[in-house]
């Protein structure tokens, strides 16, 4: 292998290093969606009303659906 042909070797490889890094980043930050007290602020109803969690956030019962088609409101 001739000097230029190791140093793209080389530049490819530390790209590809990178992708899997920052890949692996975004994995590890990312975070479920999480129901937004304000929507139980204004519908006067606990976050289960709408979501299968009591505590908001995740699946949506069809209460939450309705809601949610309806523009949030």
């Amino acid at each position: 292998m001739n000097l230029r042909a190791k140093e793209v070797f080389i530049g490819i490889c530390g790209v590809a290093a990178a992708m899997i890094v920052v890949g692996g980043m975004s994995l590890i930050d990312s975070r479920p969606a999480n129901a937004k007290p304000e929507f139980a602020a204004q519908t006067g109803k606990p976050c289960g009303n709408c979501h299968e969690n009591p505590g908001g956030g995740g699946k949506l019962k069809p209460a939450g659906e309705k809601f949610k088609a309806n523009g949030f409101k």
